[in-house]
């Protein structure tokens, strides 16, 4: 007989784990397809159902499942079908058991594959799900996002999500209906499911429990199908003399008599099972299970499954594995007990809810009072999109949308009524002149509209009309009220504590997309919101001829944040001894473990420190994960200060400023320039000399000559710090402004050397940019607009393994739009164009159909300017010169 453990190399070459890393490959990959919801199909045309895939789970394993689903069934029936060949072979040693054990483990791993496995998955999805979506919110709060926004952002960012809402698809019920095997179940019905099964479980063992004591008589026989169900608790073993009791009575009557010693040896009992049919079958009337009998008692054991059921149930009377199914389940209990806790960390805070019912109004006209009078808002809000307008009943027309009275419909409220409805905090009564009033009379400050009101869209609304009638400003600012500055259908709950304050309407800015541009090797559409015409022209002429020269090289050569802060001494002596304790071995250790202890994302890299006097600045520069990181360094800066002052006898230290001016933000200084502030990237291009003749109409050392004669000397003798290029604000400040990063960083941001030179007839042309400030995450990314762009781009919100990453990418993307425009803008002024350009795109009577792709600009006609090729035509004139001379 051949042993099992010789067979089980066997086994596990025909089982293997091709097949469960084949669906799980397919899972992540449907659920990261899902995340990107591309728009068109593979020939270019829209897809509308690709713009409706749904990022959840369901998805995503059903997806898989339709993918790889049918490949791995069939190669499962083929390996089947050959390990039943080898066993119907009749070859002996063994080899006919194990073929037809590797048949069955093999056709019950299939069944699980697709079941427990699947919900594995499903489970370990979820798990990421809700890691990504606190670590998003944790690093929102510390980047200074209030907790609320901080969570509707986590929120829109899930992916993929567990479930969805009626408002993110249209074909699942609003009551948040899904289907399974073909019947609709509510959401609701899930966790009801649960209980009910736990509840079952808990039940059955209490009774299994509760009826041990009766279970020792002979007439407590358990029917073979229920047997099994006494398996968790370990039976006694069976005492023997108990068994031989008569038969030992009979013996000692029988020696007694005779006065006979007897010597009787009494051996394990060996227990019997009759099965059915049989004549010895036990009577009805012997059992304990008598509530079963009846003339249905055999249809219900058939219906049942009863012979199936009592081979499961003996399976489990082994007393060692009902304690591994004791320990699966309680696995299984803290397993869920886990996930509901996490679940839990998800869960918007409880105002939250009750303030959404109160933003959800009807702007239906109705003869209704002023208690349920509220300004018309859009239903849902689609993870903060803007949201178009819905047709409603008797729709108000612009003229309406101005404050009305309603004194027609109800009695007129008195000044002290609003006053008092005000006190008892029922604002919300209130009638839209009537708060006008009060905010005009100082009663409700104007910061304070959006807490009083609860109703963002509302608040804006009151709050242009209290602009537009405040005495002291109605002579121009009375326009406001019925201005065209949008303010309905934006989801100002991103807005509030994050953005923006006093809000009166929102600003459009037209968004144009330069490109593609090929970077790394990977091509892009680079978003820029801008109202300068041709600038978005320029740079995709700029990215035509990068494309065809292969594309733009970029170099990451640093990342690191910095804050400036500035204390002070009473004395020269005292600011010595600090700068000497924060410039050594244990000063940098002190420092950097209570930097690094407030957040999870900043990391202190090293400090720089300098004197003026009694004034000691230093200089602290970190890494800051996916955020910008100014708010994150603060907290840092400041704790670290402390540490200082508190714990490492520096207890005279003055805090002057959290930030003094070393950093140094929003201000052009040369230590950004020299030590790099930010994401410090180099980006570079070779272009073709005939590239630079067709595309770009220039030449390639009228280039070169061009840029050392402007970007360089020019820049010198204007004394320029890091302005060194023709235009590199120009793309930095519309890139931010499309991606939702801060526009007064683009003063140190747009720092940048363009360098070219003439490489064996092609161009070499490079931007260095030693301080781009970016994030992909916190300020102005939380808007649904600034994150479409960033989804354009594929750097939306935190990395999912490499914190920082997307930020990274997004500042070599920044320095490559640079690289484009800056070798556009330059190729025009050197062929004489820029002026051209500019009156024929922005002064035209009216604009003419345009080309699929922006046509380059041509050569003027007639005589050219100046300034055209002038040091070339210069050079060249002498070089004949001199050759005549000769």
């Amino acid at each position: 007989m051949v042993l099992l453990s010789e067979g089980l190399p066997f086994l596990v070459v025909t089982i293997g784990f091709e097949k469960p890393i084949i669906l799980t490959k397919a899972v992540l990959a449907a659920s990261l397809k899902s995340r990107r919801q591309p728009g068109a199909s593979s020939d270019g045309a829209p897809n509308e159902a690709n713009d409706s895939l749904p990022r959840t789970i369901q998805y995503a394993v059903q997806t898989a499942v339709k993918e790889r689903g049918f490949e791995i069934v069939r190669d499962y029936c083929i390996e089947i079908l050959i390990v039943v060949a080898g066993a119907a072979s009749g070859v002996q040693g063994g080899l006919r058991q194990f073929c037809f054990l590797a048949a069955w483990i093999l056709f019950f791993d299939c069944i699980l594959l697709f079941t427990l496995y699947t919900s594995i998955l499903t489970i370990k999805l979820e798990i990421n799900r809700i890691k990504r979506h606190v670590a998003l919110r944790k690093a929102l709060e510390e980047d200074g996002v209030s907790r609320t926004v901080a969570e509707n952002v986590a929120s829109s960012n899930e992916w993929p999500k567990l479930s969805r809402t009626s408002s993110e698809d249209g074909n699942i019920s609003p009551s948040g209906e899904t289907t399974v095997f073909g019947r609709k179940v509510r959401d609701s019905s899930i966790p009801r499911f649960k209980v009910l099964m736990v509840s079952g479980f808990i039940i059955i063992n209490v009774l299994n429990l509760c009826t041990i004591p009766f279970r020792g008589g002979s007439m407590n026989n358990t029917p073979p199908a229920m047997s099994g169900l006494s398996s968790v608790v370990t039976q006694p073993p069976t005492d023997p003399f108990k068994v031989a009791g008569n038969g030992l009575d009979t013996i000692f009557v029988s020696a007694k008599n005779r006065n006979v010693a007897t010597t009787v040896t009494v051996i394990t009992p060996i227990k019997y099972e009759l099965e059915y049919p049989s004549i010895h079958y036990a009577s009805p009337e012997d059992s304990d299970w008598s509530f079963f009998d009846g003339e249905y008692t055999d249809q219900l054991f058939s219906a049942m499954g009863g012979h199936v059921v009592e081979g499961v149930l003996k399976s489990f009377e082994d007393p060692v594995l009902s304690k591994w199914i004791i320990i699966a389940l309680a696995m299984s209990l803290v397993l869920n007990g886990y996930l509901f806790n996490a679940a839990r960390w998800s869960i918007k805070d409880p105002d939250q809810s009750s303030q959404t019912e109160h933003r959800r109004p009807s702007r239906r006209r109705s003869t209704v009072t002023p208690a349920t009078y509220r300004l018309e808002e859009t239903t849902d809000y689609a993870n903060g999109r803007v949201v178009p307008p819905q047709a409603v009943e008797e729709e108000e027309s612009d003229e309406d949308l101005q404050m009305k009275s309603v004194a027609n419909k109800v009695p007129k409220r008195t000044a002290a009524e609003c006053e008092q409805l005000l006190k008892e905090k029922k604002a919300r009564s209130l009638t839209d002149p009537e708060l006008v009033d009060l905010s005009l009379r100082g009663k409700i400050p104007g910061y304070a509209l959006e807490k009083t009101l609860e109703d963002k869209t509302r608040t804006v609304k009151i709050r242009r009309a209290v602009v537009s009638r405040t005495p002291a400003t109605s002579e121009v600012s009375s326009l406001l009220e019925n201005s065209k500055l949008p303010y309905e259908h934006y989801d100002y709950d991103r807005v509030h504590g994050a953005c923006c304050e006093n809000v009166i309407g929102y600003m459009p800015l037209p968004v144009g997309v330069a490109g593609p541009l090929t970077i790394d090797g990977r091509n892009y559409f680079i978003p820029m919101a801008t109202t300068e015409g041709v600038l978005v022209a320029s740079t995709s002429r700029g990215c035509k001829a990068i494309n065809a020269g292969g594309g733009a090289v970029t170099v990451l050569t640093g990342d690191g944040m910095t804050r400036g802060p500035c204390v002070g001494f009473e004395t020269l002596t005292r600011a010595g001894a600090a700068k000497l304790w924060l410039d050594s071995e244990e000063g940098q250790r002190v420092m950097k473990t209570a930097f690094n202890s407030t957040s999870r994302f900043a990391r202190l890299q090293s400090m720089k420190t300098s004197m003026a006097g009694t004034y000691l600045y230093i200089r602290f520069k970190t890494t800051t994960g996916d955020a910008m990181g100014m708010n994150m360094i603060s907290k840092g800066v400041e704790n670290a200060l402390n540490v200082m002052a508190n714990d490492s006898g520096f207890e005279d230290m003055a805090i002057i400023s959290v930030s003094g001016n070393f950093c140094t933000d929003k201000k052009p200084a040369a230590i950004n320039w020299i030590d790099g502030r930010g994401k410090s990237v180099v980006a570079e291009a070779i272009i073709p000399g005939d590239v630079v003749r067709s595309v770009l109409k220039s030449d390639v050392n009228a280039l070169v000559e061009l840029n050392t004669a402007k970007n360089l000397i020019g820049s010198a003798m204007a004394g320029s710090i890091g302005g060194f290029n023709a235009h590199a604000a120009n793309i930095v400040t519309a890139i931010f402004l499309a991606t939702g990063q801060d526009p007064a960083q683009n003063v140190e941001s747009s720092n940048c050397i363009t360098v070219m030179k003439n490489l064996n007839g092609a161009l070499q042309i490079s931007v260095s940019m030693p301080s781009i400030e970016v994030g992909t995450i916190g300020g102005g990314t939380v808007l649904e607009p600034q994150s479409a762009m960033l989804d354009l781009l594929g750097v939306r919100g935190a990395h999912p393994t490499n914190p920082g990453d997307n930020a990274r990418q997004l500042a070599r993307i920044v320095a490559a739009g640079v690289l484009a425009g800056e070798l556009s803008l330059c190729s025009a002024l050197a062929a004489g164009h820029l002026v051209q350009a500019h009156m024929s795109h922005n002064r035209s009577a009216a604009p003419s159909a345009a080309p699929s792709r922006v046509a380059s600009p041509g050569p003027l006609s007639g005589a050219q300017t100046p300034t055209t090729l002038a040091m070339s035509q210069i050079v060249e004139r002498a070089a004949g010169s001199a050759r005549r001379g000769r």
